[in-house]
Order: C-alpha cells, then sequence, then structure tokens
C-alpha cells in the first residue's frame, strides 16, 4: 500500500475531484489545502510517502529535499512546466517524474489571445478609469494585419497561432529546434529571434523554462521591440527580465504587457509591475476552466495509476 500526497494544493486544484477516489485503492490519499510553509514542513507532509503529486508549481522541490525522501518513486505534476522540480537529482534518485504535456493547448492559448485583445484595447486601463471617476481616451490598436510573432512552437504556440490568424493578424515563429518540415507543415515562416523581435507589432511566448529559456526576453531585447509592441506572457514569469519589462512600460516604449505568470507568485501587493497603466494581468490561471481543470486531474491521476500498474506514460524522467 502506497502514502499518496498532495502537499500543497493552494488555490485548489485537485481538493474536490472525484477522479481522487481512483487512487484510494493502491493506499492513503493525503491531501493538503494549504501551501507548506517552509521546507521542514514540505518533507513533515512527505514522510513515508510513495507518490507526491504537485498540483501547484509553486511548491517546489530542489534535490536536498528530494534526497531526503527516501520512499519517494514519482512525481506527478497537474500541468506542463517540470521547473519546481529538481530532474537532476530526480534522476540520480530513480524518481521518474510525470507531467501533462498538450492537453490544455486550446485553453492557454485562447487565454494568450484574450489577453493580447485586452492588452490592445487597452481594457483595464479603461475599466480603471472608469472605476474612478474618469473619461479619459487612449487609442486602442487594431490587430487585424498586425504580426504576432510566437516563441516557443509547441502546442500552446502553434494554436494561439490559428487563434491570431482567425482575427487577420499574420503569424512568424522562433523555435529552439527549426525546420523546414515544420515551417511547410504549420504553414508558419520560421526566423531568428532578433528578427522576429524587430519584426512583430505583438509577442507572444510559449517556451518551457530551462537554463536556455530564462532571462531569454531582458533589456537588449525588449529594446529591440516596436515602438507600441506588445508583451503576452503565459508561460513562465523567469524568461523574461521582469525589471526591464517594468522599465520599458514606465518609459513608453511598450504598449503594453498582459501576463499570467511572475518570478514571485502570488504577486506581491507592492510589485512594481502593479504600478504600470498598459497591463492587463492574470494570477497564473491560463489553463484554469472547468475543462481544464477535469482535464490535468484526470491525467494526472492517470498517470499515478499508469505507473503504480507498472506502465508510467508521460516520462520525464
Amino acid at each position: 500500500m502506497h502514502r499518496i500526497v498532495i502537499p500543497g494544493d493552494d488555490p485548489p486544484q485537485l481538493q474536490g475531484s472525484p477522479h481522487l477516489e481512483r487512487l484510494r485503492p493502491f493506499g492513503e490519499v493525503k491531501l493538503y489545502l494549504d501551501r507548506p510553509a517552509d521546507d521542514q514542513e514540505k518533507l513533515r507532509r512527505l514522510e513515508g510517502a510513495t507518490i507526491l503529486i504537485n498540483s501547484r508549481g509553486a511548491v517546489r522541490w530542489p534535490g536536498h529535499l528530494l534526497r531526503q525522501l527516501p520512499k519517494l518513486r514519482l512525481i506527478a505534476t497537474c500541468g506542463i512546466g517540470t521547473d519546481a522540480l529538481d530532474l537532476v537529482a530526480a534522476r540520480e534518485l530513480g524518481i521518474v517524474v510525470c507531467n501533462i504535456p498538450a492537453q490544455t493547448a486550446p485553453i492557454v492559448a485562447e487565454h494568450a489571445l484574450a489577453l493580447l485583445l485586452a492588452t490592445a484595447r487597452r481594457l483595464a486601463f479603461h475599466t480603471d478609469a472608469i472605476k474612478n471617476g474618469l473619461w479619459v481616451f487612449k487609442d486602442s490598436v487594431f490587430l487585424r494585419g498586425k504580426t504576432l510573432g510566437i516563441v516557443g512552437a509547441g502546442p500552446i504556440g502553434v494554436e494561439t497561432a490559428r487563434l491570431a490568424r482567425a482575427i487577420g493578424m499574420k503569424v512568424v515563429a522562433w523555435s529552439f529546434h527549426p525546420s523546414e518540415e515544420r515551417s511547410r507543415t504549420l504553414d508558419i515562416p520560421f526566423v531568428s529571434l532578433d528578427d522576429l523581435i524587430r519584426c512583430a507589432d505583438a509577442i507572444s511566448i510559449h517556451v518551457k523554462l530551462t537554463e536556455q529559456s530564462r532571462g531569454m526576453i531582458g533589456k537588449r531585447e525588449l529594446a529591440l521591440m516596436k515602438p507600441g509592441a506588445f508583451l503576452i506572457n503565459t508561460a513562465r514569469g523567469a524568461i523574461v527580465d521582469t525589471a526591464a519589462l517594468i522599465e520599458a512600460l514606465r518609459e513608453g516604449r511598450l504598449g503594453g504587457a498582459g501576463i499570467d505568470c511572475y518570478d514571485e507568485e502570488p504577486l506581491p501587493a507592492n510589485h512594481p509591475l502593479l504600478s504600470c497603466q498598459q497591463v492587463v494581468l492574470t494570477p497564473h490561471n491560463a489553463d484554469q476552466t472547468p475543462e481544464g481543470t477535469e482535464i490535468l486531474n484526470g491525467r494526472a491521476v492517470d498517470n499515478v495509476v499508469a505507473f503504480l500498474e507498472g506502465k508510467p506514460c508521460n516520462r520525464v524522467v
């Protein structure tokens, strides 16, 4: 019998899900509603656990903690990203890591398009002004005929490109692994990152967070963007240099930004990004619709059951 632990389900993800009942024949299932306060609390909650379901990426598992969990054999995430986990340590320790690739791509892409439309049409700016008794105008941007640069041509990036084309935008893309064949299949031209940044009226980020992608949109790249261009990020906060982004927004070099992910989550009440006018901010919830939650919960439990039955799928390690 196994001990299966969800150590910090905040904001709610798996709590109340009927999929958890599928795990009970395999052993004890323990779900914690709040996030662990510190490393010692993480270890206390995982004591004796063989299965960890990390429902929230904000609960991080560095190598020095994994090495103190001798019984742990599987980490299943409720999403695509594995940046909250030390994959090198997991490999050394023989811990299988399973994620959920591509399943919620249409849901996240729709959110990316919503952020782009809201940013271009100044929805947050005008809403805030009206709430404060002001009747002011700032020109919106008509996106048809404009160019969207997709940074990362995986399932979410490709779906975002499809939606952008549906409203009449042109699309170019950059990828770590471009190929002429994939470019033809998608009917999307692949260009260098610098060329994409220079030509795009809006940039949407869809790469995973790795040492290669960390800080890849920094002060230099933001300076290359067209004056008045928009930046949309539904990937990971650390891919963008937040301080440089804030500087570009305050100086008016960018037209605005739509952001769903941050270096620090939840975003502190005094974070300087909150003082920027032309931003649309959401709380890292791009895949959090009833359909998205159902998909993620179901696939995460599928991964655990498959592992316990001796046929692990979606293996990262």
